[in-house]
């Protein structure tokens, strides 16, 4: 009974988390776009510590203008293809996805 009871209040957690829906741009309700940095849109993030991507979001996400932020994913690029060339390894030239465009296109950055 005890399981039953916090499996239906479980499930009804997430039917309310769920009914919310994503914000605009598929963030949180209300809260705007849910600005993402992984293997898809940042070179060398296999490469990265789990703390340096997290200081990689963070910087990323105090960026005001496209300049500073490109500044910053090339500098990252040439660090994460000096780092992978040490390993043996090589990184794709540019990312899948370039996440400074989408933020300017989404008007985040100026």
């Amino acid at each position: 009974m005890r399981r039953a009871i916090a499996t239906a209040f479980i499930l009804g957690l997430c039917s309310a988390a769920l009914a919310q829906g994503p914000g605009p741009g598929g963030g949180p309700a209300g809260k705007g776009p849910a600005w993402r940095f992984n293997s898809g849109n940042t070179p060398g993030w296999s490469l990265m510590a789990p703390a340096e991507r997290t200081e990689h979001r963070n910087r990323m996400l105090g960026f005001k203008t496209y300049a500073e932020c490109k500044a910053y994913q090339e500098a990252l690029h040439s660090q994460m293809e000096a780092r992978a060339k040490q390993k043996g390894r090589t990184l794709p030239s540019a990312p899948r996805g370039n996440v400074c465009d989408r933020m300017k296109q989404a008007g985040r950055l100026n």
